[in-house]
């Protein structure tokens, strides 16, 4: 797991429900609030966040229930979850943000964008989805299954998953970290399995074309957990939406591929004078 940056800023963010959120704060300049996936923690960025927090002001939390954050008492779903970062703006004083949302931050970033636009200058929709498909429901509710019936293998087999086999061969401190870390507690597998139901919920179709800002949706073809596909089919769905598809990196991308995907996030905002 990655270690906190050194350097950043750290604030703690109270909600109504007594949960708190801990909320990393690195750069200046224009804000990139950066949302991670299902294992919801800022840590997941850090290493986008050197080259991004030369250019922009960078934002990222661990999501409620998540490593620092506390759960509170709110129900888990992505509406809530997009409320809760909409807090962290309000607490940071961020009128608008640029919005990188991660697999499950993808939806989150799909639901800020929706319900409060005013707040969102542009979306960068990384490994994610906008509709319910038999893919995501199998996949999940599979997923679901093995938490509860052998954790630590929903642990390993989330990295072999999501990480192209070439990174992860020169990489096994990832494996090792996953099976120290597996959620063996009732309290743990409680949090992942209400996010599982939230993403298992979650389908935007019928709106996400409202979103109006600019957007840019990335992929990667050997994606095994939220594959190409699924990113192709959202460009579908939103109006104007550029694509990038890199063609290896597995889901975890920014992170097997981060020489490739910092660059783009740049050269994308930079065209879009963002």
């Amino acid at each position: 797991m990655p270690t906190p940056m050194s350097h950043s800023r750290s604030h703690t963010v109270a909600l109504h429900d007594n949960a708190s959120l801990n909320v990393l704060d690195d750069g200046t300049g224009p804000t990139l609030l950066l949302i991670s996936g299902l294992g919801g923690t800022a840590n997941f960025w850090n290493p986008c966040v050197p080259a991004l927090a030369a250019h922009y002001r960078v934002i990222r939390l661990d999501q409620r229930g998540i490593a620092k954050s506390s759960r509170g008492t709110a129900p888990c779903t992505i509406d809530q979850l997009a409320q809760d970062c909409l807090a962290v703006l309000d607490h940071c004083d961020v009128n608008q943000a640029i919005v990188v949302g991660h697999s499950t931050g993808g939806c989150i970033a799909q639901t800020m964008a929706l319900i409060a636009p005013e707040r969102i200058r542009a979306c960068i929709f990384s490994a994610t989805w906008g509709k319910s498909s038999r893919h995501r429901q199998e996949l999940f509710s599979t997923r679901r299954e093995m938490l509860f019936r052998d954790p630590v293998g929903y642990a390993c087999s989330s990295v072999f998953m999501g990480h192209d086999a070439n990174w992860l061969n020169h990489n096994w401190k990832v494996l090792e970290n996953a099976r120290a870390n597996a959620p063996v507690t009732p309290e743990a597998q409680h949090i992942i399995s209400e996010r599982l139901d939230a993403l298992i919920a979650f389908d935007r179709s019928a709106d996400v074309h409202r979103i109006t800002v600019p957007k840019l949706v990335v992929g990667a073809r050997d994606d095994l957990i939220v594959p190409s596909f699924l990113q192709e089919e959202l460009v579908t769905m939103l109006d104007h939406a550029d694509l990038h598809l890199f063609e290896h990196g597995g889901h975890f991308f920014p992170v097997t591929r981060t020489n490739l995907f910092v660059p783009l996030v740049i050269e994308w905002l930079r065209t879009r004078h963002l």
